[in-house]
């Protein structure tokens, strides 16, 4: 009765593990999406900054000087954020394995 209780325990903190881990590799997805549209969004900024620069104006070049650095800050935070998900990720993979581990050896 006990080991069974332990059992369905284990059961169940391997259930809350993976709907993390799911939950974890969808927002990694997303984040790898947006990633995505945020560098083609840099890339587009950049042409558009080779035409500003070839008209003469400054203040549009400011600008989109600004644009650029704040896609590239907001590139450094999801590429921060992906880190941070592919670390839980690997956390909570190794702790499916250390419980799979602990269910084998009951």
């Amino acid at each position: 009765m006990e080991e069974e209780n332990i059992n369905l325990r284990l059961d169940m903190d391997v259930q809350k593990l993976e709907a993390r881990n799911e939950a974890l590799e969808k927002i990694l997805s997303e984040n790898q999406k947006e990633k995505g549209k945020l560098k083609n969004r840099v890339a587009e900024l950049k042409r558009s900054l080779r035409q500003y620069q070839n008209r003469d104006s400054a203040i549009e070049l400011r600008t989109s000087l600004s644009r650029i650095e704040e896609m590239k800050k907001r590139i450094k935070e999801l590429e921060t954020a992906l880190q941070n998900c592919e670390i839980r990720i690997e956390y909570f993979e190794a702790n499916k394995d250390r419980h799979n581990e602990q269910l084998h050896y009951f």
